[in-house]
């Protein structure tokens, strides 16, 4: 079993949420961070809390969708550290709401540059340093959506459902190449954040007013749906990289639905279907 003590370790969207959780969780291990998040107000919170717990880090404000900004953050962390052992591709945003026959391009445009390009932005700005420490690893946060559909999800769906390809062909490579790098996707369930009500603010920036269904649906999520705390869940990833696993399930609703959709790969969809319409009343 591998440890993250004295690593260096870069999280993306650690400005709340499971982000916050993982850079307090490795800070508890002793590892050294490079943290940062499009919320500055948010990021300085978690450097704060991670300050607090004796751990050096440094915090920058980036927009993971924004290429040139992810390269030049990557020599910044360098130059600072002067190694880098780890990433965890975890900024994301709701991207959902809508049908794909209702659904603005915009919203597509989006999602896809946060959540898959992201991802990819990160991955491929790192991986050199990553190679380079000799003890590398690269985490990315894909979701239960990235192998299971549900209706008005196409955009967050099709970006998780990318992570996960992107990461298991990353795995692949660095296999092939012989490259000291392990690769690992998570998929988290229910993981009590803020991401169903943002799903709102982000509709209400593209002037979008929500339907009184997407508010009930918002309702249920935060209420129902979305239930294991943050922590708990940054601990069960961070265990799982510790002991070199390539997928990490978190929570019990993301290891059924995983067997749901491997037992009956043709019926899930109408499985969720219905689900939806007896939980959301539809």
């Amino acid at each position: 079993m591998s440890s993250v003590r004295g690593k260096v370790a870069v999280v993306t969207g650690a400005g709340s949420g499971i982000g916050r959780q993982l850079a307090l969780e490795l800070a508890r291990r002793g590892a050294r961070l490079a943290l940062s998040d499009v919320d500055e107000s948010g990021l300085a919170e978690t450097v704060a809390e991670v300050k607090a717990l004796g751990t050096e880090v440094q915090g920058a404000a980036l927009d993971v969708s924004d290429r040139a900004a992810v390269l030049e953050y990557a020599a910044t962390v360098a130059a600072q550290f002067g190694v880098v052992h780890q990433i965890y591709n975890n900024a994301g945003i709701a991207g959902g709401g809508q049908t794909v026959l209702d659904a603005e391009w915009e919203l597509y445009d989006r999602t896809l540059a946060v959540n898959l390009f992201g991802v990819i932005n990160g991955t491929k700005a790192f991986l050199p340093q990553l190679i380079d420490s000799g003890d590398g690893q690269v985490v990315n946060i894909s979701s239960l959506n990235g192998f299971m559909a549900q209706p008005t999800l196409s955009a967050y769906c099709a970006s998780k459902f990318g992570v996960r390809g992107f990461t298991e062909a990353l795995r692949t490579e660095m296999i092939a190449g012989r490259h000291p790098v392990r690769v690992t996707v998570v998929h988290p369930g229910g993981v009590k954040t803020g991401i169903a009500s943002s799903a709102l603010k982000e509709a209400a920036a593209r002037g979008i007013e929500p339907t009184a269904e997407q508010l009930e649906r918002v309702r249920l999520y935060n209420e129902k749906l979305l239930k294991m705390p943050a922590d708990q869940a940054a601990r069960i990833i961070l265990d799982g990289v510790e002991a070199g696993k390539p997928r990490v399930l978190v929570g019990n609703d993301a290891k059924l639905v995983d067997r749901l959709v491997r037992l009956l790969p043709r019926r899930y969809p109408k499985l969720i279907v219905d689900f939806e319409r007896r939980r959301f009343a539809r």
